[in-house]
């Protein structure tokens, strides 16, 4: 099972391990916290975002081979880094969800699939937003729930992104709101990383994934993240997206493994 916070956090961050592990004939599962309705597009946020992301959650979810697709129903808590004043928030937002009340709900579908793995996201929630940082709490509550045996903890090697993005700023301007220092403490450092997931084969199916969420490639004053993505020429692409990356906090910091299932030697 793989949970996220909204509908395209799984085609960025675990979509090759996902349509790997359905080839292979896993059953695989997706399950998302919200619908993400208070997201960037260019129509306007609120429940008709939230409707068509969760359709193009179903069709990224069938690229990949996803036997099934739960949302939880629980708020998008916007996109301001620390979810902005409550105010703003809607009743219901994930962020400020009571823990053991999702972990248990997330723990009923893990216990109705008898899941052997759950993926989440590290204790930063990948580049910090509140939702991501909410699934790993509840995610990791849920495993210990359920019983759920392996827990991955879904991140980015970010090592090398922090001394590509230093590189960059010699040559590209990026916005003032963008400080590649928030990076420094975003993802994960190399050292603590346990999983190199080798996905390359299945790039056309990442791709394809990210290519069903029509909504997230437009939007703002800028680029957005997702369109920037799907622009990189094929062979590029699988070279950069090819590798996925976890942590398995029962297993030794830096261990080399290759697969999800892949034992660790005693």
């Amino acid at each position: 099972m793989f949970f996220h916070a909204h509908p395209d956090d799984e085609a960025l961050l675990t979509a090759g391990t996902m349509a790997m592990l359905a080839a292979e004939g896993h059953r695989v599962v997706l399950v998302t916290a919200t619908a993400g309705e208070r997201g960037l597009a260019d129509m306007a946020p609120g429940e008709a975002l939230g409707e068509t992301r969760l359709k193009e959650l179903y069709q990224s979810a069938a690229v990949l081979g996803c036997a099934r697709v739960e949302c939880l129903g629980y708020g998008d808590s916007g996109l301001s880094p620390k979810g902005g004043s409550a105010e703003e928030r809607p009743d219901n937002a994930f962020m400020d969800a009571d823990i053991e009340e999702a972990a248990k709900a997330l723990a009923a579908i893990l216990q109705e699939e008898r899941a052997d793995l759950l993926a989440i996201y590290d204790p930063a929630g990948g580049y910090g937003h509140p939702d991501h940082v909410q699934v790993h709490r509840v995610g990791r509550r849920a495993a210990e729930i359920a019983g759920t045996g392996i827990v991955l903890e879904a991140t980015v090697n970010r090592d090398p992104l922090v001394r590509l993005l230093r590189l960059a700023t010699r040559f590209y301007r990026f916005p003032p709101e963008f400080d590649v220092r928030t990076f420094e403490s975003a993802y994960s450092p190399g050292e603590a990383i346990t999983h190199r997931v080798n996905v390359r084969r299945y790039a056309r199916r990442k791709r394809a994934a990210m290519s069903a969420h029509v909504s997230q490639a437009s939007g703002g004053d800028s680029d957005r993240t997702l369109a920037v993505m799907l622009k990189v020429p094929g062979p590029l692409y699988r070279l950069v997206f090819g590798t996925e990356w976890y942590v398995r906090r029962d297993l030794p910091p830096g261990a080399r493994l290759r697969h999800p299932f892949e034992r660790w030697p005693e």
